[in-house]
């Protein structure tokens, strides 16, 4: 290991795709528990390629099974290599289903998670009578008839800044459950729907529980004021389950254009459009 006294630090923010399928989800567990997480394959690889311990900050901790084509994390080092050698050095390290498409240098005060602006997610369910055996672990089943029209109809009394304690899982993990969704969309492709849905940040579950509760009105269960309601009472019991995780990705992760973060659009390549 290199001797890191008087050494310069530098700063790097990294771009990280992953399918998070036979992951414990992002964050590292305690030895014990022996479960395979993104972040520990991450800091196992970049240590390597830094030859010294580094500890990775993220922008958003996925849970189990949830995917990302768009997280970021920052790491800093006392070690110098060009960008294409840190990407292709770590990459060589990871396993097959988790990669780096960008680096670039930061500023001292960028921080992957704090930094953000917003967070966007995709929710992908399949809507067909039989699963599919291609985009299994990546789409959530739903053999009931969706209305798309209706979940169209509903999304708008999401938009804004509420109260969201209604579609918030577990212990309350935040002083505060008010989020802002900035933006909410859904389209379908053949038998494919989308959900596409941006914030500036989310409570635990936040998506996969709204995503639950618009399929309620999708499949004609509930009436389209439904969320209006379920955001006035704030009470996680009235609202729909929470959906699979296999359908989820971290998108995109915005921050102030001063920190020079790479945007970039992705595209799935089953999604067509009409």
């Amino acid at each position: 290991m290199i001797n890191l006294k008087f050494k310069k630090k530098y700063k790097f923010a990294l771009g990280v795709e992953y399918n998070g399928t036979n992951y414990h989800g992002w964050q590292k567990q305690k030895k014990y528990y022996k479960k395979k997480t993104v972040q520990e394959h991450l800091e196992n690889a970049i240590s390597k390629i830094a030859n010294h311990n580094v500890i990775i900050f993220c922008a958003g901790r996925t849970d189990i099974g949830v995917h990302s084509l768009g997280q970021v994390i920052h790491f800093e080092t006392y070690s110098y290599r060009k960008k294409e050698s840190w990407i292709s050095g770590i990459n060589s390290l990871l396993p097959k289903d988790i990669v780096i498409n960008w680096i670039v240098s930061v500023k001292k005060e960028f921080h992957a998670r704090f930094s953000a602006l917003s967070r966007r997610y995709f929710y992908i369910i399949y809507n067909n009578k039989y699963r599919s055996a291609i985009f299994n672990n990546i789409s959530t089943l739903s053999n009931s008839k969706i209305n798309i029209k209706k979940i169209k109809n509903a999304i708008k009394y999401l938009l804004g800044e509420h109260n969201f304690s209604s579609f918030e899982s577990g212990k309350k993990l935040n002083k505060s459950s008010s989020r802002n969704i900035l933006n909410c969309n859904i389209k379908k492709y053949g038998n494919y729907i989308l959900i596409d849905i941006k914030a500036n940040a989310f409570l635990y579950h936040m998506v996969r529980n709204i995503v639950g509760s618009l399929l309620e009105i999708g499949i004609g269960r509930k009436n389209e004021d439904w969320l209006l309601k379920l955001i006035k009472i704030k009470d996680r019991t009235k609202a729909a389950a929470t959906v699979k995780p296999n359908g989820l990705f971290l998108v995109e992760v915005e921050y102030p254009k001063h920190f020079g973060i790479p945007s970039i659009k992705h595209n799935l390549f089953f999604f067509k459009k009409k």
